[in-house]
């Protein structure tokens, strides 16, 4: 049986739910996420630009989180400077991911209905993400929904592609 998945903005309530997700989904555990955000600096995201989650029976089974380059700048995160040293983007470009779809969901287009979202609520403006080089599902999921590939840099011996997108309204 098919569940109802809501599409929404993420509100401060929920973030045990994306905390607790994003947790499951660090390499440690298996899974692909590159870093760790803490509370606070997802609650700073909150304020400063939609997040986007997807919840299926009350439980937070997917997100896609931004940072506007405002906030960004604020805070050293060496993975991300990397990324913006090959790959600055216009003035008003955001920084789109981590994204992150539960293990059971994925394959049922969740990371696409949570971009859809995002584009509603920002459009014309060039989002930016980086992507491991070797992660092929997130390669082809994000060629698919139509990013590009711009650039490459290397981080801590790893390979990440960069992929920008700007989608008029």
């Amino acid at each position: 049986m098919t569940k109802f998945i809501d599409i929404k903005i993420a509100t401060i309530q929920d973030l045990d739910g994306i905390i607790e997700l994003q947790k499951a989904n660090q390499t440690s555990q298996g899974g692909t996420l590159s870093g760790q955000l803490t509370a606070d600096q997802i609650q700073e995201m909150m304020i400063d630009m939609p997040q986007i989650i997807a919840v299926a029976d009350n439980e937070i089974v997917g997100f896609l989180l931004t940072t506007s380059q405002t906030v960004n700048n604020k805070r050293k995160v060496p993975i991300v400077d990397a990324m913006s040293a090959s790959y600055s983007g216009s003035d008003d470009s955001y920084i789109y991911g981590p994204i992150c779809v539960s293990q059971n969901q994925r394959g049922k287009g969740l990371a696409q209905l949570m971009f859809q979202k995002l584009l509603r609520l920002e459009p014309n403006r060039e989002g930016i993400l980086f992507i491991k080089s070797d992660n092929e599902a997130s390669l082809k999921a994000h060629e698919k929904m139509g990013m590009n590939k711009v650039s490459r840099f290397t981080f801590n011996d790893a390979n990440f592609d960069v992929f920008a997108y700007l989608f008029p309204s």
